[in-house]
């Protein structure tokens, strides 16, 4: 499937436009269901950055309202003329309602809502989805949205990943729980890391390897670009998307499960990891921790730091584990860690089978509590 250049490509030109697969989300909600029955009881979900006609969120929510117990549906979409639609049409649902407006459906955002049984069939579902233009074009910052954001009790949707930090800091700020995807890479970043770090925000229950199959809108994807995609039986150009995670604050149940650990001895004599076999565990050069080079291998008998893949967040349980910090950049310089051979503030080791200086990729600090 599509690597990583896919998305870098994408963020450098605003293409954004990833949607996600109505299994995906189901798959995802449900682990919270399974931990917590209540966790959407009697709450009002928001879901901005949405496009509510074709919004797999939106149809998700609305189907699900009355299983999950929810009090309100807010679904609310981005003006078309801010995106990239080459051959925009308005959709049958909005022409055929009364409500249609050839001259605001380009430069309005919509909102759609759902409270009550609309059409009177004994039940509160899609169909009953109540719509209007928004004052402006939608976008999550507005004045409007950003009533709807305090009004809502969980914000749930795919945000454009080139604006995730400021998506993230626009949810805090109100203080509400939220499931979102974004690209693994935002763990880096100095307004999210801490926040992990701190336990305020947490990845989601899905596996953290493997990327995410999103439906790519036909209007702007071009397959002389991507390596491969296929389309599904309903037509949807399907594309996997490297690094796409959840990001979240409610909580799931494999937060909360222990990693099993085997001591320093057992992983380098029965682990499989050809790395740890090779060269055992080595002391950093310039920080005080040994590295750790798959999260299998993490020892059961140390007691100091370890630095551990990025893939580790995934498995991150609060009870056996505490975040110490980054091993790159200036968050790295905060915990103490000097310059490496490359005069770079990454973490370094000398390989003791080679003698030569090396830099592991991308790691996290962390220590086993006691």
């Amino acid at each position: 499937m599509a690597n990583n250049s896919n998305l870098g490509a994408a963020k450098a030109a605003k293409n954004d436009e990833f949607y996600t697969q109505y299994a995906d989300i189901q798959k995802e909600v449900n682990a919270y269901l399974e931990y917590n029955p209540d966790t959407f009881r009697n709450k009002t979900v928001l879901l901005p950055c949405d496009d509510p006609e074709w919004s797999n969120f939106t149809r998700f929510f609305a189907q699900n309202f009355e299983r999950l117990g929810l009090r309100r549906l807010i679904s609310t979409s981005y003006a078309v003329e801010s995106k990239k639609y080459k051959n925009y049409q308005p959709t049958l649902f909005e022409m055929e309602n009364p409500l249609f407006d050839i001259d605001k459906t380009r430069i309005k955002g919509k909102i759609f809502e759902l409270t009550r049984d609309t059409n009177g069939n004994g039940r509160i579902d899609i169909d009953d989805l109540e719509w209007h233009y928004l004052e402006g074009d939608g976008d999550f910052r507005s004045k409007e949205v950003c009533q709807l954001r305090d009004e809502a009790d969980i914000i749930v949707t795919n945000p454009p990943f080139s604006l995730f930090r400021e998506f993230i800091s626009w949810i805090l700020e109100a203080e509400k729980q939220f499931l979102i995807l974004g690209n693994f890479n935002a763990v880096h970043y100095k307004e999210v890391f801490p926040l992990i770090q701190q336990n305020k925000i947490w990845i989601g229950n899905k596996s953290f390897g493997g990327g995410m199959d999103m439906i790519m809108p036909k209007d702007i994807f071009d397959p002389s670009k991507v390596k491969k995609y296929y389309t599904d039986e309903r037509g949807n150009i399907i594309q996997n998307i490297m690094g796409v995670i959840w990001f979240t604050n409610i909580e799931h149940g494999r937060r909360h499960e222990f990693l099993k650990l085997m001591s320093k001895k057992d992983n380098i004599r029965f682990g499989n990891n050809k790395t740890l076999k090779e060269r055992g565990y080595v002391h950093y050069d310039n920080f005080d921790a040994i590295d750790v080079p798959a999260i299998e291998c993490i020892p059961s008998d140390h007691d100091g730091i370890l630095g551990v893949p990025d893939a580790f967040l995934g498995k991150y349980c609060p009870e056996q584990f505490e975040i110490i910090g980054l091993g790159a950049g200036d968050l790295a310089k905060e915990i103490g860690i000097t310059k490496n051979y490359r005069g770079r503030t990454d973490l370094s080791y000398t390989d003791p089978v080679s003698g030569k200086s090396a830099c592991p990729y991308s790691r996290i600090l962390i220590r086993k509590k006691q």
